[in-house]
């Protein structure tokens, strides 16, 4: 799925923190580190015509609100956390189109390989 036509785009990458989820013991006793990109779908131009950050989302508040999905209660899934931040963009009024990629590059799997992701989007139409 690509962005709607008409709307503009906010991506916020590479927000990495310590997180406890997993389906294996050890991932919810040791931890390891998840990091999640988002992309935001939205009109900017009132914002930007406007000069005014109340029309357009403020990628320094949810940049902590997806840390602090990482670091808050475990889940088995790293699809389950990924819903819990397409759930939280789209609480975001201007937002109407969101695409969130959660990866677990140090996720047990037993060949090598350099990272794992699932990214879900979501519309609000």
């Amino acid at each position: 799925m690509a962005i709607p036509a008409g709307l503009d785009r906010i991506d916020l990458t590479g927000i990495a923190a310590r997180g406890y989820h997993g389906v294996f013991e050890e991932e919810k006793r040791d931890g390891q580190t998840f990091v999640i990109d988002v992309s935001l779908g939205l009109d900017l131009g009132p914002a930007a015509r406007e000069h005014d950050l109340t029309k357009t989302v403020h990628y320094g508040v949810l940049a902590q609100q997806v840390h602090d999905a990482i670091v808050g209660d475990p889940v088995d899934l790293i699809e389950t956390l990924a819903l819990r931040v397409v759930n939280l963009c789209l609480a975001e009024g201007w937002v109407q189109w969101v695409s969130v990629t959660v990866h677990k590059p140090e996720a047990p799997i037993a060949v090598t390989f350099s990272n794992v992701a699932v990214t879900l989007e979501r519309s609000k139409s």
